[in-house]
């Protein structure tokens, strides 16, 4: 087990709920509900729903969306001693995020290197918000992800790593399938249970802390 690699989500895993989703339903017009829900029902692809939502706020807001997210944002219990945790035990800790980097980086900044962190881009250039995709699939993913988890697992991991995935969303299902260990919550357990993916539950860090020592690795 000493070639141990953790993925971790960020959006309703370290933080406690959604930051698109509180974006959205603060600032975006209502159309932004239908595009989410076609999204979470896969009708359309993530990529296409993120970036159709952000290009419903103006650019000119950049300054006051960013402030209300990183401080509405809720740090799940335990995450920093989950940090500290993979450190002591000197397990690479890599997030991998569909969030956007003007508010995935500044609330992360405390606890994780940049260059441990894997997310998409924004653009304020335009009157409203682009989203760029610095991460997208590779050649094995036709899911047009915007932020590929599995594809930056296949970069950062090779065929004898232990692969483990933490998440909460549909977002996290493509990488779970690659994962040799899945920690859910939420959303992500009812799709790991459709596919047949073994998981372990969890609710706070200080479970996956747990999971971890124990090796728990299916329910």
């Amino acid at each position: 087990m000493s070639g141990r690699m953790i993925f971790c989500d960020f959006d309703g895993t370290i933080t406690n709920s959604d930051n698109i989703i509180a974006i959205m339903k603060k600032y975006a017009p209502k159309e932004w509900d239908d595009i989410k829900d076609k999204v979470l029902a896969q009708e359309i692809s993530i990529k296409e729903g993120v970036g159709k939502m952000f290009a419903l706020l103006p650019s000119s807001q950049r300054e006051e969306i960013t402030n209300f997210i990183v401080n509405h944002a809720e740090i799940r219990k335990g995450f920093k001693e989950f940090v500290a945790y993979t450190k002591q035990e000197q397990i690479p800790l890599y997030i991998v995020s569909g969030g956007i980097d003007f508010f995935v980086y500044p609330i992360l900044e405390k606890y994780i290197e940049k260059k441990n962190i894997y997310c998409n881009v924004s653009d304020f250039s335009s009157k409203t918000i682009s989203i760029l995709w610095p991460h997208a699939c590779d050649q094995h993913c036709d899911n047009d992800c915007g932020c590929c988890k599995p594809t930056i697992i296949r970069n950062l991991a090779d065929s004898k790593t232990h692969k483990i995935v933490i998440g909460d969303s549909i977002t996290d299902l493509e990488a779970a399938k690659l994962a040799d260990q899945v920690i859910a919550r939420d959303y992500l357990m009812e799709k790991c249970e459709e596919h047949s993916i073994s998981f372990a539950p969890f609710e706070t860090f200080y479970d996956v802390i747990e999971i971890l020592k124990k090796k728990v690795v299916t329910v």
